[in-house]
């Protein structure tokens, strides 16, 4: 009973960061499943996955109400994933622990030093603004803010970069036990410039599609650990719709390097982990 309860309140602190930064939360849950509950590299990733979909799911709803979505990129990149999230699981299966522990914890590494430099730019510009002094960096974040579903052109350029950038988050999912938000955030902002709060509610739409084939595999092998997903989803699912009701309450600055701070705890925990583990 402890340990559910504890699951439960977990859950609820992995979906308010997943409903604010558009991850299905799984780049949190495969260290916590490792460090609190003492599940192998294998079981972590597998219920990881589990428990990204309701999580997602859940963020997806408010973001929807909130229009900040483009439904078009959301489901493209998802599809993409969704066809290579299988082939990471394979490869998972296959692997030794700290290969999966040390996959993770690069691209955590990767994807933090990218988002806090462009937090970090987008914060100057913002001030810069403030002071009436316009940039070209201010200047076109300002512009890509107003980007809305209804109004962004999902040209043959735009279809590449969103297959190319769903199907490495789908093969880098499934292979970590993640959904590939962390991915596709940082990458929909810096490839396709769009703001970050209608990159974290994209992203919500693509991890509901992609993450769904790996669960299913997962499920099918027998790595899933029901019990404790179950009591993470349990607060999972409301946490994530209250994070994505506080994304519209922050400076875009302010949750980039949020993000980006974020990534790289996660990431040395879970150094930390296969070290003393």
């Amino acid at each position: 009973m402890e340990m559910f309860v504890i699951a439960v309140l977990a859950g609820l602190l992995v979906g308010v960061l997943s409903g604010l930064f558009g991850i299905g939360g799984g780049t949190i849950m495969v260290p916590l499943f490792r460090l609190a509950f003492g599940l192998p590299p294998i079981g972590a990733t597998a219920t990881s996955l589990f428990t990204v979909i309701p999580t997602s799911l859940s963020g997806l709803v408010k973001h929807v109400k909130n229009k900040t979505t483009i439904p078009k990129l959301g489901i493209a990149a998802g599809l993409a994933g969704a066809v290579m999230s299988p082939m990471g699981v394979l490869a998972a299966s296959k692997s030794p622990g700290w290969a999966i522990m040390g996959a993770t914890a690069a691209v955590l590494c990767y994807s933090s030093c990218t988002m806090f430099s462009k937090g970090v730019r987008k914060l100057r510009s913002d001030r810069a603004q403030a002071a009436g002094c316009p940039t070209p960096e201010n200047t076109k974040l300002t512009c890509t803010e107003g980007v809305v579903a209804e109004t962004f052109g999902l040209t043959k350029d735009v279809v590449w970069k969103v297959t190319l950038i769903g199907a490495f988050a789908g093969l880098v999912g499934g292979y970590v036990g993640v959904g590939g938000g962390f991915v596709m955030v940082p990458m929909f902002i810096s490839v396709l410039g769009i703001s970050m709060r209608l990159a974290s509610g994209t992203s919500l739409i693509a991890v509901c599609i992609l993450a769904l084939p790996g669960a299913i595999e997962q499920a099918v092998l027998g790595n899933i650990h029901y019990t404790i997903g179950l009591a993470m989803i349990v607060g999972s699912m409301p946490g994530s719709y209250l994070g994505a009701t506080l994304v519209k309450r922050v400076p875009e600055a302010v949750l980039r390097i949020m993000f980006a701070c974020f990534l790289m705890v996660v990431a040395v925990i879970l150094i930390v982990n296969e070290v003393l583990v």
